[in-house]
């Protein structure tokens, strides 16, 4: 695949559609078909249809793949039983984010979905560490991604796929006929995540499509991962931010055998500042690297920010000083050199009610 313009195997179907088609890491993805808004709702309210192709999935094979990915990744692999998905991080040996990735622990042999951003670079890193028989295989071209997230998606997938993953558990995987299914998403909303062959990637998108399931594109996807206040390698995450910093502990299991990074995190003290979310009084959006102030001082910066539909209010995650994190704490963040004022409040903005 080249390097200056990659297309999934949905490029086509998008463009069919209406998708409005930008430059994204490399990618030629939709920012959106029918409008942000609209979007965004479909997905809360009932579901939506993603293409996430462009995400990087790669097999870990070999004997000693469980010892490679044990020093590689910040979490127990072996702990994670077949069928289980687990979020985690590769890091440098300064203990900051090379990446965030989901691990899923598969019987023959595992699979990592990194970042499209990040997939070369990951690569990249990963085999300068690899040892003994453990081979990493590339399969973003050859393995198609799609996502159906919202309440009514386990119907939705019922319905047009023919198999119930029903029974998955969050975080859980399987096989099902001719389909490799996870109950994993990005949007705050129960879903599955569908892995098949490329080659039949457009029969099952127009099947899907033709049963009343609306395409999202990239814009709504953004606006419902930062009301469910999930990180964005590049916005929330990058090579300058331990997970420590975001508030993801859970993600890291320092009394497990050594990983890359681990010593630096060790010798970490407490990190100045952490990821908060902020509640606008204004509807005015805060964009990423907006400054926020407190008591006329710059005090850290907006990672994301958007209007949130469903809460009908204007919401930002930020880096701040953590004597500031404390919800409640009053900041102005300024948006075009005006301040607007803002409290902290805590992660996340969106949380599903649970059936």
């Amino acid at each position: 695949m080249s390097a200056a313009a990659l297309r999934t195997p949905l490029h086509d179907a998008h463009v069919r559609l209406g998708g409005r088609m930008v430059d994204f890491h490399g990618w030629i993805m939709p920012i959106q078909y029918a409008g942000i808004l609209e979007e965004h709702a479909a997905v809360r309210t009932t579901a939506g249809l993603f293409d996430l192709s462009h995400m990087g999935r790669v097999r870990v094979q070999g004997r000693d793949r469980r010892a490679f990915l044990q020093k590689i990744l910040t979490i127990d692999v072996d702990k994670v039983p077949a069928g289980k998905c687990r979020y985690t991080f590769l890091l440098n040996e300064r203990g900051t984010i090379i990446d965030d990735l989901i691990f899923y622990a598969d019987a023959e042999d595992d699979l990592l979905v990194v970042n499209a951003s990040n997939r070369e670079e990951d690569l990249e890193w990963m085999r300068k560490h690899l040892s003994g028989d453990a081979r990493l295989v590339d399969q973003t071209a050859e393995v198609a991604l799609l996502a159906v997230q919202g309440p009514d998606a386990l119907h939705r997938v019922r319905t047009t796929l023919g198999v119930d993953p029903g029974g998955l558990g969050y975080y859980a995987f399987g096989r099902f006929g001719d389909y490799f299914i996870s109950r994993t998403g990005y949007t705050g909303e129960d879903g599955f995540e569908i892995f098949l062959p490329a080659a039949r990637a457009v029969d099952l998108w127009d099947r899907l499509i033709s049963a009343g399931t609306p395409p999202v594109g990239l814009g709504a996807r953004d606006t419902l991962r930062t009301e469910a206040a999930m990180p964005l390698y590049g916005n929330e995450l990058d090579d300058t931010i331990t997970p420590v910093d975001a508030g993801l502990e859970f993600a890291l299991e320092m009394g497990k055998s050594p990983f890359l990074g681990q010593e630096a995190l060790r010798g970490h003290a407490a990190p100045p500042r952490k990821r908060v979310g902020l509640l606008l009084e204004s509807r005015r959006i805060a964009r990423h690297g907006y400054e926020v102030y407190a008591g006329g001082k710059e005090s850290g910066l907006i990672t994301s920010g958007t209007f949130s539909h469903t809460l009908d209010r204007s919401i930002a995650m930020a880096y701040l000083s953590r004597d500031l994190a404390a919800p409640g704490t009053p900041v102005e963040v300024d948006i075009r050199g005006r301040q607007e004022k803002a409290a902290v409040c805590k992660l996340p903005f969106y949380r599903r009610k649970k059936t």
